[in-house]
Protein backbone atom coordinates (compact mmCIF):
# COMPACT_ATOMS: atom_id res chain seq x y z
CA UNK A 1 0.00 0.00 0.00
CA UNK A 2 1.35 3.35 -0.80
CA UNK A 3 2.12 5.89 1.80
CA UNK A 4 0.94 9.53 1.55
CA UNK A 5 4.50 10.96 0.53
CA UNK A 6 4.52 8.08 -2.19
CA UNK A 7 1.10 9.37 -3.62
CA UNK A 8 2.21 12.93 -3.41
CA UNK A 9 5.31 12.47 -4.85
CA UNK A 10 3.65 10.75 -7.81
CA UNK A 11 0.78 13.20 -8.01
CA UNK A 12 3.57 15.81 -7.95
CA UNK A 13 5.38 14.28 -11.29
CA UNK A 14 2.10 13.30 -12.84
CA UNK A 15 1.34 17.31 -12.66
CA UNK A 16 4.59 18.03 -13.73
CA UNK A 17 4.70 15.87 -16.72
CA UNK A 18 0.54 16.93 -17.60
CA UNK A 19 2.15 20.91 -17.55
CA UNK A 20 5.19 19.60 -19.72
CA UNK A 21 2.53 18.26 -22.48
CA UNK A 22 0.38 21.42 -21.98
CA UNK A 23 3.41 23.43 -23.27
CA UNK A 24 4.57 21.13 -25.30
CA UNK A 25 0.86 21.21 -27.55
CA UNK A 26 0.57 24.89 -26.97
CA UNK A 27 -0.38 26.52 -30.24
CA UNK A 28 2.67 28.48 -31.46
CA UNK A 29 1.48 32.16 -31.77
CA UNK A 30 3.74 34.68 -34.02
CA UNK A 31 3.81 38.19 -33.02
CA UNK A 32 5.41 41.17 -35.45
CA UNK A 33 6.90 43.48 -34.29
CA UNK A 34 7.44 46.93 -36.14
CA UNK A 35 11.28 47.07 -35.77
CA UNK A 36 12.33 44.61 -32.59
CA UNK A 37 15.49 46.38 -31.89
CA UNK A 38 13.57 49.93 -30.99
CA UNK A 39 13.51 50.49 -28.01
CA UNK A 40 9.79 51.28 -27.83
CA UNK A 41 8.75 47.77 -28.69
CA UNK A 42 11.46 46.50 -26.21
CA UNK A 43 8.50 44.66 -24.21
CA UNK A 44 7.96 42.33 -26.93
CA UNK A 45 11.54 40.62 -27.19
CA UNK A 46 12.32 41.57 -23.47
CA UNK A 47 9.02 38.98 -22.44
CA UNK A 48 10.77 36.65 -24.50
CA UNK A 49 14.21 36.89 -22.63
CA UNK A 50 12.87 36.69 -19.77
CA UNK A 51 10.89 33.33 -19.95
CA UNK A 52 7.56 34.75 -19.19
CA UNK A 53 5.80 33.69 -22.41
CA UNK A 54 6.97 29.66 -21.37
CA UNK A 55 5.76 30.65 -17.62
CA UNK A 56 2.32 31.10 -19.19
CA UNK A 57 2.30 27.79 -21.26
CA UNK A 58 2.62 29.84 -24.49
CA UNK A 59 4.77 28.96 -26.96
CA UNK A 60 5.77 32.70 -29.05
CA UNK A 61 7.74 33.68 -32.16
CA UNK A 62 8.71 36.98 -32.34
CA UNK A 63 9.22 38.18 -36.03
CA UNK A 64 10.04 41.62 -36.85
CA UNK A 65 9.24 44.04 -39.74
CA UNK A 66 10.88 47.65 -40.05
CA UNK A 67 7.97 49.78 -39.99
CA UNK A 68 4.77 49.11 -38.30
CA UNK A 69 2.38 49.04 -41.75
CA UNK A 70 4.08 46.37 -43.04
CA UNK A 71 3.77 44.93 -39.10
CA UNK A 72 -0.75 45.37 -39.49
CA UNK A 73 -0.64 43.91 -43.42
CA UNK A 74 1.10 40.84 -42.09
CA UNK A 75 -2.01 41.00 -38.94
CA UNK A 76 -4.70 41.51 -41.43
CA UNK A 77 -3.53 38.57 -44.31
CA UNK A 78 -3.89 36.38 -40.88
CA UNK A 79 -0.01 35.58 -40.74
CA UNK A 80 0.64 36.45 -37.22
CA UNK A 81 -1.34 36.61 -34.32
CA UNK A 82 -0.49 39.70 -32.57
CA UNK A 83 1.07 43.05 -33.86
CA UNK A 84 3.46 45.11 -31.40
CA UNK A 85 3.19 48.54 -33.13
CA UNK A 86 1.47 51.96 -32.39
CA UNK A 87 -2.05 52.16 -31.22
CA UNK A 88 -2.63 54.34 -34.05
CA UNK A 89 -3.19 51.58 -36.78
CA UNK A 90 -6.65 50.45 -34.40
CA UNK A 91 -7.91 53.86 -35.17
CA UNK A 92 -6.86 54.04 -38.78
CA UNK A 93 -8.54 50.36 -39.41
CA UNK A 94 -11.63 50.67 -37.93
CA UNK A 95 -11.41 54.16 -40.44
CA UNK A 96 -11.27 50.89 -43.27
CA UNK A 97 -13.84 48.34 -41.68
CA UNK A 98 -11.28 46.47 -39.32
CA UNK A 99 -11.55 45.75 -35.91
CA UNK A 100 -8.48 45.56 -34.22
CA UNK A 101 -7.94 46.30 -31.04
CA UNK A 102 -4.79 47.23 -28.15
CA UNK A 103 -4.62 44.65 -25.35
CA UNK A 104 -1.74 46.20 -23.72
CA UNK A 105 -0.07 49.78 -23.73
CA UNK A 106 3.62 49.53 -23.76
CA UNK A 107 4.18 53.22 -23.72
CA UNK A 108 2.16 55.91 -22.60
CA UNK A 109 4.15 58.50 -25.24
CA UNK A 110 5.40 57.92 -28.40
CA UNK A 111 9.33 57.67 -27.86
CA UNK A 112 9.78 59.38 -31.61
CA UNK A 113 12.46 62.37 -31.77
CA UNK A 114 12.59 64.36 -34.56
CA UNK A 115 16.29 64.97 -34.86
CA UNK A 116 17.95 67.59 -37.58
CA UNK A 117 21.08 66.74 -39.49
CA UNK A 118 23.66 69.07 -37.89
CA UNK A 119 24.51 70.04 -41.63
CA UNK A 120 20.91 71.68 -41.80
CA UNK A 121 21.15 72.78 -37.86
CA UNK A 122 21.99 76.31 -38.83
CA UNK A 123 18.52 76.59 -40.71
CA UNK A 124 16.06 74.39 -39.01
CA UNK A 125 15.83 75.73 -35.60
CA UNK A 126 12.11 74.40 -34.77
CA UNK A 127 9.37 72.40 -36.96
CA UNK A 128 8.48 76.19 -38.39
CA UNK A 129 11.68 76.32 -40.51
CA UNK A 130 10.90 72.83 -42.35
CA UNK A 131 9.44 74.28 -45.61
CA UNK A 132 11.34 73.20 -48.83
CA UNK A 133 12.95 70.94 -46.43
CA UNK A 134 13.00 66.66 -46.74
CA UNK A 135 12.22 64.99 -43.71
CA UNK A 136 12.41 61.27 -43.07
CA UNK A 137 9.91 59.19 -41.64
CA UNK A 138 10.44 55.00 -41.42
CA UNK A 139 7.23 54.67 -44.80
CA UNK A 140 4.75 56.89 -46.14
CA UNK A 141 1.29 56.05 -44.13
CA UNK A 142 3.35 55.20 -40.70
CA UNK A 143 3.16 56.89 -37.86
CA UNK A 144 5.91 58.57 -37.97
CA UNK A 145 4.41 60.17 -41.03
CA UNK A 146 1.12 61.26 -39.10
CA UNK A 147 3.40 62.83 -36.16
CA UNK A 148 5.65 64.80 -38.64
CA UNK A 149 3.01 66.28 -40.53
CA UNK A 150 1.35 67.18 -37.05
CA UNK A 151 3.90 68.65 -35.68
CA UNK A 152 4.49 70.86 -38.84
CA UNK A 153 1.25 71.82 -38.86
CA UNK A 154 1.19 72.76 -35.49
CA UNK A 155 4.34 75.55 -36.63
CA UNK A 156 2.07 76.76 -39.53
CA UNK A 157 3.49 74.83 -42.05
CA UNK A 158 1.52 72.84 -44.65
CA UNK A 159 1.80 69.29 -45.93
CA UNK A 160 2.56 70.81 -49.18
CA UNK A 161 5.38 72.80 -48.28
CA UNK A 162 8.11 69.97 -47.86
CA UNK A 163 8.75 66.78 -48.64
CA UNK A 164 8.20 63.14 -46.82
CA UNK A 165 10.70 60.46 -47.64
CA UNK A 166 10.66 56.77 -46.34
CA UNK A 167 13.95 55.83 -45.23
CA UNK A 168 13.26 53.28 -42.96
CA UNK A 169 14.89 52.61 -39.25
CA UNK A 170 18.37 52.18 -37.83
CA UNK A 171 21.04 52.07 -39.71
CA UNK A 172 19.10 52.97 -43.15
CA UNK A 173 17.97 56.19 -41.53
CA UNK A 174 21.87 56.54 -40.21
CA UNK A 175 22.71 56.44 -43.87
CA UNK A 176 19.79 59.09 -45.01
CA UNK A 177 21.14 61.58 -42.64
CA UNK A 178 24.79 61.04 -43.38
CA UNK A 179 23.82 61.10 -47.17
CA UNK A 180 22.36 64.40 -46.94
CA UNK A 181 18.99 62.60 -48.24
CA UNK A 182 16.90 63.98 -45.55
CA UNK A 183 17.22 67.22 -43.63
CA UNK A 184 15.53 65.76 -40.84
CA UNK A 185 13.41 62.88 -39.62
CA UNK A 186 11.35 61.22 -36.61
CA UNK A 187 13.18 57.75 -35.26
CA UNK A 188 13.47 56.37 -31.50
CA UNK A 189 16.05 54.60 -29.76
CA UNK A 190 18.76 53.64 -29.63
CA UNK A 191 19.26 55.12 -33.33
CA UNK A 192 18.70 58.75 -31.57
CA UNK A 193 21.75 58.32 -29.32
CA UNK A 194 23.78 57.07 -32.34
CA UNK A 195 23.23 59.87 -34.00
CA UNK A 196 23.91 62.15 -31.05
CA UNK A 197 26.74 60.48 -30.40
CA UNK A 198 28.84 60.45 -33.73
CA UNK A 199 27.77 64.43 -34.09
CA UNK A 200 25.39 63.73 -37.39
CA UNK A 201 22.57 64.92 -35.81
CA UNK A 202 20.74 66.98 -32.88
CA UNK A 203 17.18 66.99 -31.29
CA UNK A 204 14.31 68.88 -32.40
CA UNK A 205 11.16 67.53 -31.18
CA UNK A 206 11.51 65.41 -28.50
CA UNK A 207 8.59 62.60 -27.38
CA UNK A 208 10.40 60.44 -24.90
CA UNK A 209 8.63 61.76 -22.15
CA UNK A 210 5.05 63.36 -21.07
CA UNK A 211 5.86 66.33 -20.58
CA UNK A 212 7.58 67.03 -24.49
CA UNK A 213 5.27 64.67 -25.70
CA UNK A 214 2.31 67.15 -24.14
CA UNK A 215 4.33 70.35 -25.31
CA UNK A 216 4.65 68.61 -28.50
CA UNK A 217 0.90 67.26 -29.26
CA UNK A 218 -0.95 68.50 -26.74
CA UNK A 219 -1.56 65.84 -24.47
CA UNK A 220 -0.20 62.49 -23.93
CA UNK A 221 -0.20 59.93 -27.38
CA UNK A 222 -0.12 56.14 -26.39
CA UNK A 223 1.79 54.36 -29.07
CA UNK A 224 3.34 51.55 -28.89
CA UNK A 225 1.01 48.70 -27.83
CA UNK A 226 0.18 44.79 -28.46
CA UNK A 227 -2.75 44.50 -30.08
CA UNK A 228 -4.65 41.60 -32.54
CA UNK A 229 -7.76 41.35 -34.11
CA UNK A 230 -10.46 41.81 -32.06
CA UNK A 231 -12.49 38.27 -33.65
CA UNK A 232 -9.08 36.58 -32.77
CA UNK A 233 -8.85 38.22 -28.80
CA UNK A 234 -12.68 37.21 -28.34
CA UNK A 235 -12.53 33.61 -29.88
CA UNK A 236 -9.27 33.30 -28.01
CA UNK A 237 -9.75 34.70 -24.72
CA UNK A 238 -7.27 32.24 -22.61
CA UNK A 239 -4.19 32.94 -25.14
CA UNK A 240 -4.90 37.21 -24.90
CA UNK A 241 -5.01 36.99 -21.32
CA UNK A 242 -1.99 35.15 -21.12
CA UNK A 243 -0.34 37.42 -23.45
CA UNK A 244 -1.47 40.45 -21.72
CA UNK A 245 -0.08 38.72 -18.40
CA UNK A 246 3.47 38.04 -19.47
CA UNK A 247 3.39 41.92 -21.45
CA UNK A 248 1.95 43.46 -18.05
CA UNK A 249 4.64 41.53 -15.60
CA UNK A 250 7.64 42.84 -18.33
CA UNK A 251 6.49 46.45 -17.46
CA UNK A 252 6.26 45.90 -14.00
CA UNK A 253 9.97 44.53 -14.18
CA UNK A 254 11.13 47.64 -16.28
CA UNK A 255 9.53 49.70 -13.82
CA UNK A 256 11.39 48.33 -11.14
CA UNK A 257 15.06 47.73 -12.50
CA UNK A 258 17.52 49.89 -13.86
CA UNK A 259 18.65 50.41 -17.55
CA UNK A 260 21.69 48.64 -16.80
CA UNK A 261 19.79 45.74 -15.43
CA UNK A 262 17.71 45.08 -18.53
CA UNK A 263 20.23 45.70 -20.72
CA UNK A 264 22.42 42.58 -19.51
CA UNK A 265 18.74 40.69 -20.03
CA UNK A 266 18.70 41.61 -23.73
CA UNK A 267 20.83 39.89 -26.51
CA UNK A 268 23.70 41.26 -27.37
CA UNK A 269 23.60 42.62 -30.88
CA UNK A 270 20.74 44.56 -29.78
CA UNK A 271 23.53 47.14 -28.52
CA UNK A 272 25.93 46.32 -31.40
CA UNK A 273 28.88 46.11 -29.45
CA UNK A 274 28.27 49.30 -27.92
CA UNK A 275 26.19 48.40 -24.40
CA UNK A 276 27.39 51.95 -23.49
CA UNK A 277 25.50 54.03 -25.89
CA UNK A 278 22.39 51.20 -25.88
CA UNK A 279 22.00 51.62 -21.63
CA UNK A 280 22.06 55.48 -22.23
CA UNK A 281 19.25 55.07 -24.53
CA UNK A 282 17.36 53.02 -22.25
CA UNK A 283 17.89 56.00 -19.16
CA UNK A 284 16.33 58.59 -21.82
CA UNK A 285 13.28 56.00 -22.81
CA UNK A 286 12.59 54.57 -19.54
CA UNK A 287 10.13 57.08 -18.64
CA UNK A 288 7.59 56.27 -21.42
CA UNK A 289 6.53 52.58 -20.54
CA UNK A 290 3.35 52.18 -18.66
CA UNK A 291 3.69 50.08 -15.17
CA UNK A 292 -0.06 48.39 -15.82
CA UNK A 293 -0.39 48.43 -19.78
CA UNK A 294 -3.34 50.23 -19.27
CA UNK A 295 -4.41 53.06 -21.75
CA UNK A 296 -4.02 56.37 -20.45
CA UNK A 297 -7.95 58.27 -19.85
CA UNK A 298 -6.44 61.15 -22.31
CA UNK A 299 -4.82 59.13 -24.62
CA UNK A 300 -7.04 57.55 -27.74
CA UNK A 301 -8.48 61.60 -28.09
CA UNK A 302 -5.26 63.28 -29.00
CA UNK A 303 -4.21 60.13 -31.43
CA UNK A 304 -7.32 60.43 -33.04
CA UNK A 305 -7.15 64.38 -33.07
CA UNK A 306 -3.39 63.61 -34.92
CA UNK A 307 -5.02 61.02 -37.38
CA UNK A 308 -8.04 63.10 -38.20
CA UNK A 309 -6.12 65.99 -39.46
CA UNK A 310 -3.68 64.27 -41.67
CA UNK A 311 -5.01 60.27 -42.42
CA UNK A 312 -7.70 60.86 -45.57
CA UNK A 313 -8.71 57.40 -44.37
CA UNK A 314 -9.85 58.80 -40.69
CA UNK A 315 -10.99 62.37 -41.48
CA UNK A 316 -14.49 62.94 -41.03
CA UNK A 317 -15.20 59.49 -39.88
CA UNK A 318 -17.05 58.28 -37.31
CA UNK A 319 -14.67 56.30 -35.16
CA UNK A 320 -15.88 54.48 -31.99
CA UNK A 321 -12.21 54.89 -29.57
CA UNK A 322 -13.87 52.70 -27.14
CA UNK A 323 -13.35 49.52 -29.56
CA UNK A 324 -10.43 50.61 -30.57
CA UNK A 325 -8.66 49.26 -27.16
CA UNK A 326 -9.72 47.03 -23.91
CA UNK A 327 -8.23 47.54 -20.28
CA UNK A 328 -10.60 43.99 -19.40
CA UNK A 329 -6.76 41.87 -20.27
CA UNK A 330 -4.36 43.97 -18.22
CA UNK A 331 -6.91 44.37 -15.29
CA UNK A 332 -7.07 40.57 -15.00
CA UNK A 333 -3.68 40.59 -14.94
CA UNK A 334 -3.01 42.78 -12.16
CA UNK A 335 -6.16 40.83 -10.39
CA UNK A 336 -3.77 37.33 -11.20
CA UNK A 337 -0.72 38.99 -9.99
CA UNK A 338 -2.42 40.41 -6.93
CA UNK A 339 -3.99 37.21 -5.86
CA UNK A 340 -0.27 35.10 -5.89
Amino acid sequence: MRTLRQIAALSGVAFALAAASVSAHAEKLSIMVGGATKIIYLPAKLTEQLGYFKDEGLDVEILSQPAGVDAENELLAGAVQGVVGFYDHTIDLQSKGKEVQALVVFGQVPGEVEVVSTKASSTIKSMADVKGKTLGVTGLGSSTSFLTQYLAQRAGVTSKEYTLLPVGADNSFIAAIKQERIDAGMTTEPTVSQLLKTGDAKVLVDMRTIEGTRAALGGTYPASSFYVQRAWAESHKAEAAKLSRAFVKTLNFIATHSAEQIAEKMPKDYYAKNKELYVGALKASLPMFTKDGKMPADGPDTVLKVLSAFNPSVKGKHIDLARTYSNEYVAGAAMASASK
